[in-house]
């Protein structure tokens, strides 16, 4: 992620325009999107790097619409070509503008290249997060091994370090050879 991108976080993706009147269809990628889509938020379009370079879009309503919510900015007026240029890029807002986070939570794009270990011994970095509705799951990129997908658990980490980007686990026997 560039420097420039972790000053933000990811907070939805735009699926498509919807309608006539320049609404955007985004699958929202927060747990808390009745603070983040509220009137007169200002959004930030990011590249393909995540970094903040698209146009800036001001929240005019939001409203939940199957599984996601549709989005009116007051920089969109009309459905027009602009409008599909934003399909399948991220929305941000800065960090510093973001709700705390509760004790033992954490961000998920936080997660992605933090090195994973067990007893001491490195087992890989995050690659990526997969959300489901049963839970979470970490994909794990290993050195010359292949990608271990492990649930992200309580009973599973034992310790979380943003900081140093450290995330150590306790895995059942045997999870760790598959």
């Amino acid at each position: 992620m560039a420097a420039d991108a972790a000053e933000y976080l990811v907070v939805g993706t735009v699926q498509k325009p919807h309608g006539i009147r320049g609404e955007l269809f985004v699958k929202v990628e927060t747990d808390r999107p009745t603070l983040v889509f509220t009137v007169g938020r200002v959004l930030r379009v990011a590249d393909a790097a995540g970094v903040p370079a698209g146009p800036v879009l001001t929240v005019e309503r939001a409203r939940s619409f199957k599984g996601g919510i549709l989005l009116k900015a007051a920089e969109l007026t009309a459905r027009s070509s602009e409008l599909d240029e934003l399909r399948g890029r991220s929305l941000l807002i800065p960090r510093d503008e973001a709700a705390p986070l509760d004790e033992g939570e954490v961000f998920f794009h936080d997660l992605v290249g933090m090195r994973v270990v067990a007893g001491g011994e490195e087992v890989g970095t995050v690659a990526d997060v997969y959300e489901y509705p049963s839970g979470h799951l970490l994909s794990v990129r290993r050195s010359g091994k292949a990608e271990l997908m492990l649930p992200f658990v309580a009973e599973m980490i034992r310790r979380m370090d943003v900081a140093e980007r450290v995330l150590e686990i306790d895995p059942p026997a045997g999870l760790l050879e598959l």
